[in-house]
């Protein structure tokens, strides 16, 4: 392919200067970039340290004798998953007698019809479950909550959010760490997927979150470091609850909120990676970016609001510290990643004037510290949940892709927490989605669509030119960088501006990258 002779047009006065500074700008931030990378080199390496030794207590032979455990169910508008959880929690393996659910239940809609239906059919069966509503939503997901540890007779509290579906056994599983460490004040389970193989979208966010879950939570706990609790399938030490002065509505992320102040108390947390628990992705985009949006927001108010305690707190080693501010400020990449991507296409024109020497080492280095470091990071989290070799190598560029095609998304919710801008709770509709022939379209609950895709798609193309000019001067380890930036920021910008033209496309070619998911609803199977 032939060279541009002066691919330095672009800038008619100083072009070597301004080529310059654009370089140096570029690979400047992806050399902060970096630092994100090496951090989860280092959780990969926290992997290899022992697992901690967490005490466990066996359940008395009397059923009488087990400990309370209330179970908190917030609702809000769930009409296609509410009753779906509700059953199975009527069917958890734990004494009646032992047992009070709570459906805090704040919908409008019909899914308050459905609920108190059932929940009616299931106290006449001898369970002591309330469905509670209040006359407002105050306080969102944490006001619900806190309303009903008020009334909770519990020792023990377990929490799920509407589309989870825990075993029968989850209790009996958990229940005994609590009882055989005092100084523990959550176990916290595996989030595992109905609806997996349903799209290439929720094949990517199951690995984003198995990485969270796989490698984040136990590398942070067998280095000693904060965990967090996810907002659901997990159980809570009520006295812990209280020691942190109760759930708090300040933020977005309730669940990172409590999770630091309780450890900011000396209490601990355990991550049960066997204790898996089913629960349903988004399938459509917007809500996605809905969930990804207050997601990385209420992190960084979090962060405004315990930075300053958590330095301040003697008790906590230099070590969790540093993590802990890591853990409370990684969305800042995307910021990052945001600016760079407006850089693509002057940087591509600028490439052709630079000392090819000094521009190939940095792309080693991109490659090498930046890039391998999070794609190895999410190749090993899938086969610690199990999954296949093959099929998540092939699956990783395009993960890298979407991570990218989030950013102004996630981005615009940073600078809005760094601001301090206040915004309600937009809860992440769910479809009862399990199996790939399952659709979400003609179903209400549509997440909303802002204009956020046609600075996506502009990206998009715009880093396209970039990897084309790249090409054409034969740039190709830079061209490849655009390349995920076109794809990414195409792929989310598209199925953000035409969601149901995204779901009638879809094909069932994406399941040859995995096992069929037409199997039962609650899969068997558990990841030891």
């Amino acid at each position: 392919m032939p060279r541009l002779r002066d691919s330095c047009t672009f800038f008619p006065l100083h072009r070597n200067d301004m080529a310059a500074i654009l370089l140096i700008s570029y690979y400047g931030l992806f050399a902060i970039l970096s630092i994100y990378g090496m951090h989860r080199s280092l959780l990969l390496f926290r992997l290899l340290r022992k697992k901690p030794r967490i005490g466990r207590k066996e359940l008395p032979e009397d059923p009488l004798a087990f400990p309370m455990v209330t179970i908190q169910i917030p609702i809000y508008n769930e009409r296609y998953v509410a009753t779906r959880l509700v059953d199975a929690v009527a069917k958890l393996d734990w004494p009646k007698e032992k047992l009070e659910i709570q459906v805090l239940d704040d919908s409008t809609d019909e899914t308050v019809a459905l609920l108190a239906e059932l929940c009616g059919t299931l106290r006449a069966k001898g369970l002591n479950l309330r469905h509670i509503r209040r006359k407002d939503r105050s306080g969102f997901k944490a006001g619900a909550l806190a309303e009903g540890l008020r009334e909770a007779r519990g020792e023990f509290v377990a929490i799920f959010d509407a589309d989870f579906l825990p075993r029968a056994d989850f209790l009996k599983r958990s229940i005994p760490y609590l009882l055989g460490d005092e100084g523990l004040g959550l176990v916290q389970g595996r989030w595992e997927h109905l609806n997996r193989d349903h799209s290439l979208l929720t094949r990517l966010q199951a690995i984003f979150l198995d990485a969270h879950f796989a490698i984040e939570h136990q590398a942070r706990e067998r280095a000693g470091h904060f965990l967090n609790f996810n907002g659901t399938a997990g159980v809570w030490r009520r006295s812990a609850i209280d020691a942190a002065d109760g759930w708090s509505h300040e933020t977005l992320t309730e669940d990172l909120d409590l999770s630091f102040r309780v450890q900011m108390k000396g209490i601990r947390f355990h991550y049960m990676h066997d204790l898996g628990v089913p629960a349903e992705l988004p399938a459509e985009m917007n809500g996605f970016k809905n969930q990804q949006h207050r997601w990385a927001k209420g992190s960084i108010e979090v962060a405004r609001k315990l930075l300053r305690p958590l330095w301040h707190c003697d008790r906590i080693r230099l070590g969790a510290k540093l993590e802990g501010s890591m853990h409370l400020l990684n969305n800042l990449a995307y910021l990052v990643v945001a600016l760079a991507s407006f850089l693509t296409l002057p940087v591509a024109f600028a490439r052709g004037s630079a000392n090819p020497a000094l521009t190939v080492w940095a792309d080693r280095y991109l490659l090498g510290i930046g890039l391998l470091p999070v794609l190895s990071y999410f190749f090993i989290a899938q086969l610690l949940v199990g999954k296949k070799i093959i099929p998540s190598l092939l699956l990783l560029p395009a993960a890298l892709a979407l991570g990218i095609g989030l950013s102004i998304n996630n981005a615009k919710a940073v600078l809005e927490g760094l601001l301090g801008h206040r915004s309600a709770f937009v809860r992440t509709p769910k479809y009862r989605i399990h199996k790939t022939k399952d659709s979400w379209i003609g179903k209400t609950y549509a997440a909303r669509k802002g204009l956020g895709f046609l600075l996506e798609i502009f990206l998009g193309l715009e880093a396209l030119g970039a990897f084309w000019v790249a090409a054409w001067n034969g740039c190709w380890s830079m061209g490849l960088f655009f390349l995920f930036f076109a794809t990414g920021y195409l792929y989310t910008g598209i199925l953000s501006a035409s969601p149901t033209f995204g779901e009638r496309l879809r094909s069932r070619t994406w399941t040859l990258l995995g096992s069929h998911t037409n199997a039962s609803l609650i899969p068997k199977s558990r990841v030891g």
